[in-house]
């Protein structure tokens, strides 16, 4: 791990509940993200950032399909110039399309800030909510949410929508605001679905 701007604890040398959190979040070969090891002086963090993490993109109860919230992850990280995150979640949204045309199609868009290129109907219309709760949060009226049910998305869905957006605005100043680099991630890694309910309840 490229040493961020304040002391991270690495899983060799952690005891207690982190090593016990570290333990349940490690890759196949032991190796612990550094997002996550940035949290390291303050566990209970790391446990609150996975609940919300899991909840929000990983959950077997979300009903929009995961390579859309990755998406949806990926653009609000491009917006938000957060390198790492880009990294990590295009290579998420890459595994889960199993498609790595259709991936290089959509991130090259979004790059673009040009969804419409990839996107159409509803899906689009997340995109352009997300730009907008990203950008201009203060912005957003009630008609915005108006435009979404229209395209066909119901309240449980928007709720989706904007947990993803806000999750990343979350994730993203986590990294830029403690110099997080992603040298010795193995990008693209997800948890399993298995215990989705139960992360935080432990």
């Amino acid at each position: 791990m490229t040493r961020p701007w304040i002391r991270a604890i690495p899983p060799a040398e952690a005891e207690g509940r982190l090593k016990t959190f570290y333990a349940r979040v490690a890759g196949p070969q032991g190796q612990v993200d550094n997002i996550l090891q940035v949290h390291s002086l303050r566990p209970h963090t790391l446990e609150g950032h996975l609940a919300l993490y899991k909840a929000v993109l990983h959950h077997t109860r979300n009903r929009l399909p995961r390579w859309l919230l990755e998406a949806l992850g990926v653009f609000v990280s491009l917006l938000n110039r957060c390198e790492y995150c880009v990294k990590h979640h295009a290579e998420g949204l890459r595994r889960l399309l199993d498609d790595d045309e259709r991936a290089r199609n959509i991130c090259s868009a979004l790059e673009r800030e040009r969804p419409e290129q990839v996107f159409e109907g509803r899906e689009l219309e997340a995109f352009r909510f997300a730009r907008k709760l990203t950008l201009d949060p203060a912005g957003i009226r009630e008609g915005d949410l108006e435009v979404l049910r229209l395209a066909g998305f119901d309240d449980g869905e928007i709720l989706e929508v904007n947990q993803v957006v806000s999750y990343f605005a979350y994730a993203n100043r986590t990294v830029l605001g403690l110099g997080v680099t992603s040298a010795g991630d193995t990008l693209g890694l997800a948890p399993s679905a298995a215990d989705d309910e139960d992360w935080g309840h432990r």
